[in-house]
């Protein structure tokens, strides 16, 4: 009773008419009150606002402190709010989020959020935004790995960055700036595409296939690609670095690509096999492929290194099979490396044995003397 009695004079003197502040205590809480971010990105915090006192709390909220190009928005239950009404010794949980610009400069940003209650309180929650970069707000292209290697053959896959980081979508046009010949292609998704649209502050990656031009000489070449639009523009450069060409050529000396054999009998050809490429070939297999009983044997067949624009001679030794009768026969013969490989298709004609036609002629001079003899002894009865 006495101190009710002393809380109500007291409140007369000072005219505010409330009871000691500890009776109204309000408090703001988040967990994570400091945290790294990047420019552009958008950092959302849930708070708890608690009305620890015995009557109804109605509060409003504002910034101080924020940077002017910041934005802020406070919501609660999916809606953006003016006022809140916290019940006595209850919580009421807000969502601030917090939009950092593109363009800021890198360090440590403080600010503090202020809850306005009608019965005096006035919680503050102070919070640490560390920028981690420097805000480009800019267009960005860029690729982990722009240094590819392979044969003129190969196709060269890159995988390109394309950042907006401006604050308004932009419509980019894809293109390089390559000489005659060579062909690249922009893949999204598997598809196609000659343009990519992003979103602020957004990423998407793109697929680069390269193709150089046949024939195209050993060297290191730079391929320049760009996307752009009418107010903001990047570009990236690629490298493909050219080991050669891979040719080979499996023939004869003189380009004949073919002869002549006796049932078994063997004979030895010449062959050529020729780099007409611009890269050295290494590990040349030398092989062929013949009629069923047929052999065929190289005096060497491995080629350790074959330089570019040289030829090697090789000589061969077939043998035809012993059953083989006149007529055409064909020797696939193949020269085959890990770069390249070349085939030939050799006729070889066979011819009938001399012994054997000896053979032949003996008997038919043998059955004609025998129809002689027949004739003679028993023709006159």
């Amino acid at each position: 009773m006495w101190k009710r009695f002393i809380y109500f004079i007291l409140a007369i003197f000072v005219g505010g008419g409330v009871f000691p502040s500890s009776s109204y205590a309000a408090t703001l809480y988040t967990p994570f009150t400091g945290i790294s971010v990047t420019p552009g990105e958008t950092v959302n915090y849930s708070v708890d606002l608690t009305n620890d006192s015995s009557s109804i709390m109605n509060t409003t909220f504002e910034m101080k402190d924020l940077p002017e190009d910041w934005n802020v928005s406070i919501t609660s239950g999916g809606r953006d709010i003016e006022q809140l009404s916290v019940e006595p010794n209850g919580t009421q949980t807000l969502s601030v989020e917090i939009e950092v610009p593109l363009q800021v400069e890198k360090g440590k940003y403080q600010f503090e959020l202020i809850a306005n209650g009608d019965n005096g309180q006035s919680p503050t929650l102070s919070f640490l935004v560390n920028m981690t970069e420097e805000g480009t707000f800019k267009t960005e292209l860029n690729s982990e790995q722009p240094n590819m290697e392979g044969h003129a053959d190969s196709t060269f896959s890159y995988q390109a960055t394309l950042k907006n980081r401006t604050a308004e979508e932009q419509h980019y046009a894809l293109s390089a700036d390559t000489a005659d010949g060579w062909d690249v292609q922009f893949k999204s998704g598997g598809d196609t595409i000659t343009s990519a649209t992003l979103e602020p502050n957004s990423t998407k990656d793109i697929d680069v296939e390269i193709t150089p031009p046949k024939n195209v000489k050993a060297d290191t070449f730079t391929i320049p690609i760009k996307a752009a639009t009418s107010s903001t523009s990047a570009t990236a450069e690629l490298e493909a670095v050219i080991t050669g060409t891979y040719s080979l050529e499996l023939s004869t000396p003189s380009g004949k690509l073919n002869t002549d054999i006796t049932a078994g009998r063997d004979k030895t050809i010449d062959l050529q096999v020729t780099n007409n490429g611009t890269a050295d070939i290494h590990d040349i297999k030398l092989s062929g492929q013949l009629p069923p009983n047929w052999q065929i044997e190289f005096k060497e067949d491995t080629i350790p290194t074959l330089e570019a624009g040289n030829s090697v001679k090789v000589q061969a030794t077939i043998q035809a099979s012993d059953e083989a009768i006149a007529g055409d026969y064909v020797a696939n013969l193949k020269a085959e490396s890990p770069e390249a490989s070349s085939e030939a298709a050799y006729r070889i004609s066979v011819e009938t044995s001399v012994l054997w036609g000896f053979t032949g002629a003996a008997i038919i001079l043998a059955v004609l003397g025998g129809l002689f003899y027949l004739f003679k002894k028993y023709g006159r009865r």
